[in-house]
């Protein structure tokens, strides 16, 4: 068996392949982030100090030796030795083991002055005390929060209005002086001792003002005292490339939009029904010669376009969200137009397989205005490059703008949010959290060094102010922009508590007071398990198995797996699965290995999918194809259980999303070569349904029901538009064939794309791009139309699924599962198959109405004998029948 997958992350440079955990890690983590910014490499901080009386240091007590803080001009505090108790263990378990040391009572007063300089840990012979064994710096987090986060925890942040008045405040503990640069002056600002904000009220003229902090702190990353001027972690507008703040009112009436306040939304779908498009703005409508506005927030107000109508189709068909990648202020695109480069190359009349294309795309990628956005800047603030004009808030009114024409689409607002980390550190250019509080809000390793596991600069929400900061700024989004949901990026490297903290939070917003149902708003996101906080090392984490039961889902990728086949680190990319032809129609790779193993996985297969279908219950039982009695926790997956879900809509379905290849461009490389464009349009039906009809919530990439292809680029974050767009005019085909991918994440697989690129049979037309929307737009109408695809309790799945034919006696590439009325026949293989269900024998059944008045000829040969209750389903087809036809 292969080891457990790791979630790959690609900066600029291309970080090496992370070993992660017990789980395997789904490759929709495999996001790349732009580089940040080198800086100076700090010195050690070997020690913590993780409340007021107490130092936790691997620094060991003996009879010889002595410990102190020593702090500037010669401050000393003395350290005895001590343990730490049951509350600080739980409190910090990876320090659990180690040494701890306890302040004097009398210095604990100390503390806030220590801190706001230099900062060692000195351990010295007793007997000689000008002899320093050992000197490291130190961690302060935990002290900080112990002394300020109770007040702090209350205050508002960031630019605040009473009537015409703003106050500006932030948090800068161990800040020496913080004033406000307003427009060029300086103005004073007061520092609470207690909380350790710095505020100042203003004038009604102060309005709209740029501004930034001026912060003089002690740096550990550079070693001496600094002044910063940063902008503000709390900002609520900006000017172009986040260069200030703006003093700016989010109330301020003329910043909504016609219709803003009584903005009526469509109905809110459960988070157990909702069915979600996940699209980045600029894809959205950078080659649709239909906007008017191509590449803005304001494309979405474009009715008429053809992305917006292709859009509305879908909603009519019962998708319910749109799930926009990252749209706030991220730090990797310059906002000006005239400042984004553009190819130089006719890039058009490349051959379908040359290298050039990538390499034109690859000299302006740094330059351009294209990146996926996770790289943040400013969490709370629109992405001024989808702005017509990125300098001032002109971003807050139009992204509330694409909000309103997204709802009058029939469509509800999902934001991707990226906490986990930021674009940079330390004193880099665009480290902004890090220049005022160095040390807190950016989570150290034990020897003080940062940690990146999630490919950039990694944040602490563990923290009381970062943690505050998540919740801060989810409720802003809510409350002053309507947005309907949020998708964590790498949840996992979240607390639970922090993640349940934001749906309390959420929970209390109501219409009368906010604006806004706040319990109507959906949560999910990436529960994956890995880096330094793998296995609730650090605190127990918002990870797949840690979120069941609270009604906050995690991406599941347990049938995705099953479903395509393989992984994308494998190194032949044709390793093949349910849909893709595994046993059934092997495409001739050594990868597959033999008959009787590619049989094995593929019913192994067919199992991790049931569990999908059920909504990956743990409980849910079912007979495997080995002929065992199970649980869905029994199946394996990769050495974890396939089935962690307490209820429908713990886990999100999805087979494919803006990680990894496209649905499209996996099969590319994993169906056999001669497979026509007709049966490949087929094969991404089928696989898309295994998410599509599943329990509990389901996600696919926009662009993926046309087929779309990113001419095989497995991680096209900085690929820009020639490689990203989406094509919504068929005539302009699906993306396939527009050059190899790019090198830095591709080239070891070049020589399997090259042939598939010139492959006539690879590239699909008309026909099979708009008959594969209209098919899975008719199986979207199905799922959201039967009562029977939304159990709302894990009792009420077991009751009425069930797979009658499951067993040792299972056909391999074919699953028959029945559903209150329904029976659904998943034919993957590439020939017409027939299922016998004996219970059903002399039951009437028919294909629903839906499929058989649907677009689909090829489903509408499906046949049912109602004498021996057979289904006879045409290959590569979902075929859905009702009772009683």
């Amino acid at each position: 068996m292969k080891p457990p997958r790791a979630t790959l992350f690609r900066t600029a440079a291309a970080l090496a392949t992370l070993a992660l955990g017990a789980a395997a890690v789904p490759a929709v983590s495999q996001t790349a982030r732009a580089a940040a910014p080198a800086t100076a490499k700090a010195a050690p901080a070997e020690a913590q100090w993780i409340d007021r009386a107490t130092v936790v240091w691997q620094a060991e007590h003996t009879a010889e030796t002595v410990e102190e803080l020593s702090y500037a001009d010669g401050g000393t505090l003395p350290l005895t030795p001590a343990a730490l108790t049951d509350a600080q263990k739980a409190a910090y378990p990876h320090l659990a083991g180690r040494p701890a040391y306890r302040l004097d009572p009398r210095d604990r007063d100390k503390a806030a002055t220590a801190l706001r300089g230099p900062l060692a840990a000195v351990q010295r012979a007793a007997d000689d005390h000008d002899h320093v064994l050992h000197r490291t710096g130190v961690q302060i987090p935990g002290v900080l929060d112990d002394l300020y986060a109770d007040r702090a925890r209350s205050a508002r942040l960031g630019p605040v209005f009473h009537g015409a008045r703003p106050t500006l405040s932030v948090w800068a503990p161990t800040a020496r002086s913080v004033s406000l640069d307003l427009d060029g002056r300086t103005v004073a600002m007061r520092r609470d001792p207690g909380s350790g904000v710095w505020s100042v009220t203003g004038r009604p003229d102060w309005r709209d003002k740029p501004y930034r902090y001026r912060v003089e702190v002690w740096a550990p990353s550079v070693g001496k005292i600094v002044t910063n001027e940063v902008t503000d972690p709390y900002s609520t507008a900006l000017t172009a490339d986040s260069a200030r703040s703006l003093v700016t009112d989010l109330a301020d009436p003329r910043l909504a939009p016609d219709g803003w306040a009584s903005l009526k939304k469509p109905k809110a779908v459960p988070l157990r029904d909702a069915r979600i498009q996940e699209l980045q703005i600029r894809d959205f409508s950078i080659a649709d010669r239909t906007s008017a506005h191509p590449g803005q927030y304001l494309a979405f107000t474009d009715r008429d376009s053809d992305g917006m109508r292709h859009l509305g189709r879908l909603a009519r068909s019962g998708t319910s969200y749109v799930h926009l990648l990252p749209a706030f202020d991220f730090g990797t695109v310059p906002e000006r137009r005239s400042d984004q480069a553009r190819p130089g190359c006719q890039l058009a009349a490349l051959p379908a397989d040359s290298d050039r294309q990538q390499k034109c795309v690859a000299e302006t990628a740094a330059k351009d205005g294209f990146n996926w956005g996770y790289d943040p800047l400013h969490y709370t603030v629109p992405e001024g490059s989808y702005a017509g004009d990125p300098d001032g808030p002109a971003r807050t009114r139009e992204f509330r703008q694409m909000v309103r024409g997204l709802a009058h689409a029939g469509l509800r607002t999902v934001m991707d949010v990226v906490y986990n980390h930021t674009v940079a550190a330390g004193q880099g250019e665009k480290s902004v959290l890090d220049r005022i509080v160095p040390g807190y809000y950016q989570r150290l390793l034990d020897d003080g060094s940062l940690a990146t596991s999630t490919c950039c600069p990694g944040t602490a929400p563990e923290h009381a102010m970062m943690g505050k900061l998540v919740v801060d700024s989810i409720v802003t989004w809510a409350r002053q922009y309507k947005v309907d949901g949020f998708r964590f990026d790498l949840m996992g490297h979240h607390p639970k508590a922090n993640i349940l903290a934001v749906r309390k939070a959420l929970d209390a917003l109501t219409p009368a007071k906010d604006g806004v149902d706040g319990k109507s708003i959906i949560l999910y996101g990436e529960g994956w398990n890995f880096g330094e906080v793998a296995d609730d090392a650090r605190f127990v984490q918002a990870t797949q198995r840690n979120m069941a039961g609270t009604g906050i889902a995690t991406f599941s990728d347990r049938a995705r797996d099953a479903v395509r086949g393989g992984g994308p680190f494998d190194e032949d990319p044709r390793v093949q699965g349910f849909a893709s032809g595994l046993f059934t129609d092997p495409n001739g790779s050594p990868a597959g290995g033999s008959p009787d193993e590619q049989r094995a996985r593929l019913l192994h297969a067919q199992d991790l999918i049931k569990v999908g279908l059920s909504g990956n219950l743990a409980d849910y039982t079912f007979t495997d194809t080995g002929g065992r009695k199970v649980k869905g926790s029994e199946v394996d997956y990769n050495g974890s259980p396939a089935g962690y879900a307490a209820a429908p809509g713990d886990a999100l379905a999805y087979a494919d999303a803006h990680d990894n290849e496209t649905l499209y461009d996996a099969l590319a490389y994993k169906l056999p070569a001669a497979t026509s464009a007709a049966d490949r349009a087929r094969a991404q039906v089928l696989a898309l349904a295994t998410a599509t009809l599943s329990q509990g919530p389901a996600l696919s990439q926009a662009g993926t029901d046309l087929l779309r292809s990113k001419s095989l680029d497995r991680n096209s974050f900085d690929s820009g538009d020639w490689f990203n767009a989406i094509h919504w005019d068929c005539a302009s085909g699906n993306g396939f064939g527009r050059g190899l991918p790019p090198a830095a994440d591709n080239e070891p697989k070049w020589p399997y794309a090259k042939p598939l690129l010139t492959n006539v049979a690879v590239r699909p037309g008309c026909p099979e791009i708009t008959g594969a929307s209209a098919a899975y737009r008719d199986l979207l109408r199905i799922r959201t139309t039967e009562k029977a695809f939304s159990q709302g309790t894990a009792e009420g799945v077991q009751k009425a699924l069930s797979f009658p034919l499951s067993g040792a006696g299972e056909t391999p590439g074919v699953i028959t599962m029945r559903l209150g009325g329904l029976v659904v026949v998943f034919n993957a293989t590439p020939s017409r198959q027939s299922q016998t269900v004996p219970a059903l024998a002399g039951s009437p059944y028919a294909l629903h109405p839906v499929q058989a008045h649907g677009a689909d000829a090829t489903v509408k040969t499906s046949r049912y004998e109602r004498a021996t209750g057979t289904f006879t389903v045409p290959g590569r087809t979902v075929a859905v029948y009702a009772a009683g036809g």
